[in-house]
């Protein structure tokens, strides 16, 4: 039994977490409880299925080691026991990436990282009987957490970040990572049959990524991992992984997915890496002998200002604009005054809004019903949830000039 390590958006610890459970593995009750990390347990595919299928994630890590190190001499001596030849093929170099120290005797990132890739590089010269590797292949990164004084050794298994499904071709300006808006999916509790609308759409993310969810299309069909050059990776096991994983995607059920923007490229650009995310799923779905269309979310033009709820319940979810994507903090709080109209426009909607501004609800002059810690990359960003029962119901906005018309859900 395998123990990995998925990084994730901090506070989407849990949402993990129940993705992990879903796939049939179990949580390491064993390991402490860190923020942006769940541990768990998993069998020999899991390694690839875990990068394959984990929504939320944003890299999944192989525990290859864990002792205790409370000075240089004992992390050097648990690094170079463990039996690395067995991962690596002979041409690899190996990269010491992060170092993370909490609470212990060891701190100096730099020595740790020098400590750790000596004893790797000893070893593996030692079992290959080589002075010197020629590092002429793929790099693998390592990374160490010392944590009172134990070392915990993980090698990484996705290589690019999880977020980076190869679906997108141009994010714009500031894109939202794909990771934190199926994290924003999972926290609203969003479901196939629930009309879902981002009136602030962007490259398209939310959108495509409720796209692949509903569908049930695994989010890596579209991508390569780091595991697959290292010397444990099975060929035969990640194919037939693949192939299970395409038998599970839904192409007979109908789904209500929509957004819109007042920037025509923006819209543009969503249309374009739905498109590319849903035909890497019917590859995959060719590769099991399937040939199936699957419907691609409604992009159109529109200004938030001028559109209203087409049905009586449903999902409004957005990341609306700031920083690199808005100027100065009176244009945000400006923009955020203006969308108490779109709350009103979507009555009985619950609603879910992304965004590092921390007078969102005093400019809005609403309350949320749940606010939540959600990372999203470098910003400290906050999800508020609204329950649109409690939002008022009459008000002079809620007469707009244009309408989502049914026929595009």
């Amino acid at each position: 039994m395998n123990v990995l390590v998925a990084l994730c958006p901090v506070g989407s610890e849990k949402i993990v977490g129940n993705e992990i459970k879903l796939l049939g593995y179990t949580l390491d009750t064993s390991a402490k409880n860190v923020a942006g990390r769940v541990s768990f347990l998993g069998d020999d595919k899991s390694l690839f299925r875990a990068n394959l299928c984990l929504r939320t994630a944003d890299r999944v890590y192989l525990q290859v080691c864990r002792f205790p190190a409370p000075d240089f001499a004992s992390l050097f001596d648990g690094v170079r026991a463990f039996s690395w030849q067995d991962f690596f093929k002979k041409d690899v170099k190996i990269v010491v990436d992060k170092v993370r120290s909490h609470k212990s005797t060891l701190s100096s990132v730099r020595s740790i990282q020098s400590v750790v890739q000596k004893a790797i590089y000893e070893k593996l010269g030692e079992a290959w009987g080589m002075r010197t590797l020629p590092e002429s292949g793929t790099q693998a990164d390592v990374r160490v957490y010392i944590d009172s004084n134990e070392a915990q050794i993980l090698l990484d298994l996705s290589g690019e970040p999880l977020h980076k499904r190869g679906y997108r071709t141009d994010g714009g300006a500031a894109p939202l990572r794909e990771t934190v808006a199926s994290a924003m999916l999972q926290s609203v509790l969003w479901r196939r049959k629930m009309p879902l609308h981002d009136p602030f759409c962007g490259s398209g993310t939310i959108l495509t990524e409720a796209a692949l969810f509903a569908y049930n299309v695994a989010p890596g069909f579209g991508r390569h991992f780091a595991l697959e050059h290292l010397a444990i990776f099975n060929e035969t096991d990640a194919l037939e992984t693949r192939h299970e994983e395409a038998a599970k995607i839904r192409f007979d059920v109908e789904c209500r997915i929509t957004g819109t923007d007042i920037d025509s490229v923006a819209v543009e650009r969503a249309k374009k890496n739905a498109e590319h995310a849903l035909v890497s799923a019917g590859r995959a779905l060719q590769e099991i002998g399937i040939s199936s269309h699957l419907v691609r979310p409604d992009f159109d033009v529109a200004d938030f200002k001028d559109i209203a709820a087409p049905y009586e319940n449903g999902v409004l979810l957005m990341n609306p604009p700031y920083g690199e994507r808005l100027g100065s903090e009176d244009e945000v709080s400006s923009l955020y005054r203006d969308m108490k109209s779109l709350f009103l426009s979507f009555p009985n909607w619950k609603i879910g809004v992304l965004t590092p501004f921390e007078r969102f609800e005093e400019c809005l002059t609403l309350h949320s019903t749940s606010k939540k810690v959600l990372r999203a990359g470098n910003l400290d960003t906050s999800f508020y949830i609204f329950d649109g029962k409690n939002i008022g119901k009459k008000h002079p906005c809620q007469k707009k000039s244009k309408k989502i018309a049914e026929d595009e859900y």
